[in-house]
């Protein structure tokens, strides 16, 4: 198979544009990864279901100012859950993902690790 990076099309080399990372993603929109521990002792399955369900209804505005709370999340992922830390989630949106211990279920902290976004 001929080597196509030096091909020339019109004014432009086609190599000038064939190796080069772009910004994007096919996950939707905005989708973060983010690591979830509990403070002390071991997570139960009833807390993980907790925190799905307030991810899912956060008590913030959606403006991702985090005025009234952090915003809501679709939670789209949750990697294998043993009741060890840490627990990745991987969840869809545009607002402000809580990161303070007790944000959405006490002594569950949520640290993003990854944010997957489409180019500005």
């Amino acid at each position: 198979m001929a080597d196509i990076k030096s091909l020339a099309v019109g004014s432009t080399t086609v190599g000038a544009n064939f190796e080069q990372i772009v910004n994007t993603q096919g996950l939707g929109g905005r989708t973060i990864i983010a690591s979830v521990a509990k403070g002390t002792g071991d997570m139960t399955e009833a807390e993980l279901v907790a925190l799905t369900k307030a991810l899912a209804s956060a008590g913030g505005d959606g403006t991702g100012t985090d005025v009234n709370g952090p915003d809501a999340f679709t939670v789209v992922g949750i990697a294998d859950f043993d009741g060890t830390d840490p627990v990745y989630i991987a969840v869809q949106g545009t607002g402000t993902l809580g990161t303070s211990s007790g944000d959405y279920v006490t002594d569950i902290t949520v640290t993003p690790v990854a944010t997957f976004a489409l180019a500005n």
